[in-house]
């Protein structure tokens, strides 16, 4: 499966990622599938010796498509977020949830908001954008995209992205929320404008608007 002009071209792209065979996304959720119907998936995600940005990433997915009981799941996740090091491996690594998933998921990623490490605040916010941006959980989620204090790129990406998609679902209490004394870091607010200013599925009278609300740089 390996592709070197993929692999060149990804590597670029994705900062820490080590070294790469270059194997598309399609072709390692494929596989993900197959190893997560077999016997020896729990084998599979315990290796510990992954020498490539692949087999990482494998790991992950399959975590995310067995279907096993959610404890064991979420037990796997705790032991995979801290090997997480760059955003490609995190983003692929979180799964749309099944229903049973979804409460214990919610629980557990809210020690991440708070984390100071680039990469479990990343995971969280991500697997919140892809889940729990509904009516239900709109609210406790800016709030917690809000308490996020981690200023490194990837995490402040990934939360100006949340916030973005927050914006784009429910424009009204988005806006409200970045009005009101938001406690957004500099950076993270005005790339949260950004991002909102660059989404399709903004009307141009709210881009407009957003465009006033940036903040001056520090």
């Amino acid at each position: 499966m390996a592709d070197p002009a993929y692999r060149d071209f990804n590597a670029k792209l994705i900062p820490g990622a080590g070294d790469m065979l270059g194997i598309r996304i399609p072709q390692l959720r494929a596989l993900a599938r197959t190893i997560a119907r077999g016997d020896g998936w729990r084998e599979f995600v315990a290796l510990e010796e992954c020498r490539y940005f692949e087999e990482r990433m494998l790991q992950g997915m399959v975590i995310g498509y067995v279907n096993c009981p959610v404890d064991e799941k979420l037990s796997l996740v705790a032991q995979f977020v801290p090997r997480i090091d760059n955003w490609a491996l995190c983003d692929c690594f979180c799964w749309r949830l099944r229903t049973a998933e979804r409460d214990p998921m919610w629980r557990f990623i809210q020690p991440y908001f708070l984390a100071a490490a680039e990469y479990d605040i990343r995971f969280a916010v991500v697997m919140a954008t892809g889940n729990f941006v509904d009516e239900e959980h709109l609210e406790p989620l800016l709030a917690r995209l809000g308490a996020c204090r981690c200023e490194a790129y990837y995490a402040s990406m990934g939360v100006a992205w949340a916030v973005s998609v927050c914006f784009v679902r429910f424009p009204r209490q988005t806006m409200a929320w970045l009005a009101d004394r938001c406690p957004l870091d500099t950076p993270t607010y005005n790339r949260a404008l950004q991002k909102i200013i660059e989404s399709r599925r903004v009307s141009d009278a709210d881009k407009q608007t957003v465009r006033t609300m940036k903040r001056p740089a520090k």
